[in-house]
């Protein structure tokens, strides 16, 4: 594909004066995304009942941080798109929004989960202000750049900084000996550096530049050595979905073709699932199975069951300590300590229902689903990159909790990806 229009192009545009304010806020969400304010944590005891934020309190830095990255970004906006900046965010991802704050109205922690749902809020409309202020490409390059450095700083922290690994005595043995880099968990590292091969590898397959290879094969190989197996294995699957959409989406019929396959298979899927359903439930019926999530699955299920409609409250699930709505539902003293569902779809269930979880679905799946498929063959090198992330992501919180936690970095992923395409297809509408 030829470079004119790429948006991995192999030089960024000269900055006016050092930076605009929208460069400068969305580089700095960027770095409190993907870096944050604390890299390379000890996880001592201290750290670990910190990590887990059992009062729900969070850092009061940490929200200042995000409020006046926000400030800077809104501000950037306004200068430079004036009243357009209002609509950057999609109806129906506000409307999951406001469902979300509006669950304080029956949430047992109303504080936790208003502070929690504002927070959200301000992540979600920073990310999508940001690249509409900045363009897709422009904050495709961005990020790329961004995760570069962290890749850097990863593979020279494993010889340099002795918590790069995790150490022994962790509370968890099986964690000891995996990288983790500058991030608290080798799950997060696992996350960040398979997203980080796609941007690289999708790069590569562009501009045939030797150092986006490299950093492919870099990140690939850090995704591997920290032992994160949902997000090792699903990085295939998400490579060869962006390379297939790449080239079906370059022709009508090979897209139409496409679809159907792509339908074919949701249904052999559906099938495959229902046929195996003994199996599945005898997994889930021993709770030390798949390490341990079928115990937290179990419990999620039974309370789903008991609240299926409204939900325990956005942000109640993890994080709250003795108030977490399992608690009536495992007898387990580590309930606590739960820091997430290890399931996005069924933690969406436990904190914001039925209802919540339609909304969330329409939004976060349905809708780019449906502009993916809708798409034209425009800047199909970034829109293959951006469809590899959201398939990474969708099957991603089948095993692990992204959907609308706050700064963790495979939603964000999901968000930047989500924001691009908007921004793309406005471009070329």
């Amino acid at each position: 594909m030829a470079n004119e229009g790429s948006a991995f192009g192999a030089t960024l545009p000269a900055w006016r004066a050092g930076a605009t304010l929208a460069d400068a806020g969305f580089v700095a969400l960027l770095l409190l995304v993907f870096v944050g304010l604390s890299p390379f944590e000890v996880r001592d005891s201290t750290a670990l009942l910190h990590g887990a934020d059992q009062s729900g309190s969070g850092s009061v830095l940490r929200q200042v941080s995000y409020l006046v990255v926000f400030a800077v970004i809104a501000i950037g906006a306004f200068r430079g798109m004036g009243a357009r900046a209002l609509g950057a965010v999609p109806g129906s991802l506000l409307l999951l929004l406001v469902w979300c704050v509006a669950s304080l109205a029956w949430a047992a922690e109303p504080y936790v989960t208003f502070r929690r749902a504002v927070l959200e809020c301000v992540i979600v409309a920073s990310v999508f202000t940001g690249v509409a202020s900045v363009g897709a490409e422009r904050s495709l390059k961005l990020w790329r750049l961004v995760l570069a450095g962290i890749l850097i700083v990863n593979w020279i922290s494993i010889a340099t900084v002795p918590q790069a690994i995790h150490l022994a005595g962790e509370a968890d043995p099986s964690l000891i000996g995996d990288w983790r880099g500058l991030y608290f968990h080798k799950n997060i590292a696992g996350a960040v550096s398979a997203v980080s091969a796609l941007v690289f590898f999708f790069a590569f397959l562009d501009e045939r530049r030797w150092r986006d290879g490299v950093l492919f094969v870099g990140a690939a190989a850090f995704a591997a050595m920290t032992h994160s197996k949902t997000s090792v294995a699903l990085l295939p699957v998400a490579l060869l979905a962006g390379i297939a959409y790449r080239l079906a989406w370059a022709r009508a019929l090979d897209r139409q073709i496409a679809l159907v396959a792509f339908v074919l298979a949701g249904f052999v899927g559906v099938v495959a699932l229902v046929s195996q359903w003994s199996a599945i439930a005898h997994l889930l019926a021993d709770p030390g199975e798949l390490s341990g999530r079928a115990a937290i699955w179990q419990s999620e299920l039974h309370y789903i069951a008991d609240h299926l409609l409204l939900g325990a409250g956005f942000g109640s699930f993890a994080d709250t300590g003795g108030s977490s709505p399992l608690r009536d539902y495992i007898s387990a003293a580590w309930i606590a300590n739960i820091s997430h569902g290890h399931s996005g779809y069924l933690q969406l269930l436990v904190t914001i229902g039925g209802v919540g979880f339609v909304l969330a679905m329409w939004a976060l799946v349905v809708v780019p689903a449906w502009r993916f498929a809708t798409a034209g063959g425009d800047a199909l090198n970034l829109t293959g990159l951006l469809f590899a992330i959201f398939v990474f992501v969708i099957f991603h919180n089948i095993l692990e909790s992204d959907y609308l936690e706050s700064d963790a970095a495979a939603w964000v992923s999901l968000l930047l990806a989500m924001a691009m395409l908007n921004e793309n297809r406005r471009a070329h509408a």
